[in-house]
């Protein structure tokens, strides 16, 4: 099937799974809104997504990757950036990276009334694992498919 050339990212329909993270994780995303636009392009090196977070919603468990860059950057909104630095406030035009291995816990918390835009971009990086310092989890990607294990190497239950 042929990508097109141009889309409106606001018009692209959001995931149908709101997260990969089992429970009782997956419902600490309610109120986050992901639209995966590198996808629609057929992009396979890294992926971009136009992610909205509705007021009290959080981006993601606070989390590190191992092998995966990762970069923000803020379109509409005053999100909070949490990593093992404290708190930043960012506002629209601000952005913030994470290179690989840096084992810096970052998210974004929402604590304002209004919704947060902004873009994430990732690399596709195989054999990434994730660390989450705040909670009893640890992700490994494997086989094509992210896999949840608690701390002590325990898988979650589906």
């Amino acid at each position: 099937m042929p990508h097109p050339v141009a889309v409106m990212a606001d018009q692209v329909p959001p995931r149908m799974v709101p997260s990969n993270y089992p429970e009782p994780f997956a419902t600490r995303m309610q109120g986050r809104i992901k639209r995966a636009l590198g996808n629609v392009f057929g992009l396979s090196n890294f992926g971009v997504n136009l992610t909205t977070l509705e007021p009290g919603s959080i981006s993601a468990l606070r989390h590190s990757h191992s092998v995966q860059d990762e970069f923000i950057y803020i379109l509409k909104g005053a999100p909070t950036l949490v990593t093992d630095d404290g708190e930043t406030l960012l506002r629209p035009g601000m952005c913030a990276g994470f290179p690989a291995g840096s084992q810096n816990g970052h998210h974004l918390v929402n604590r304002s009334g209004s919704a947060v835009v902004y873009l994430e971009i990732g690399d596709r990086s195989r054999d990434d694992s994730v660390l989450y310092p705040d909670d009893d989890l640890k992700a490994v990607y494997e086989d094509g498919a992210w896999h949840f294990l608690h701390k002590d190497g325990m898988p979650y239950s589906k």
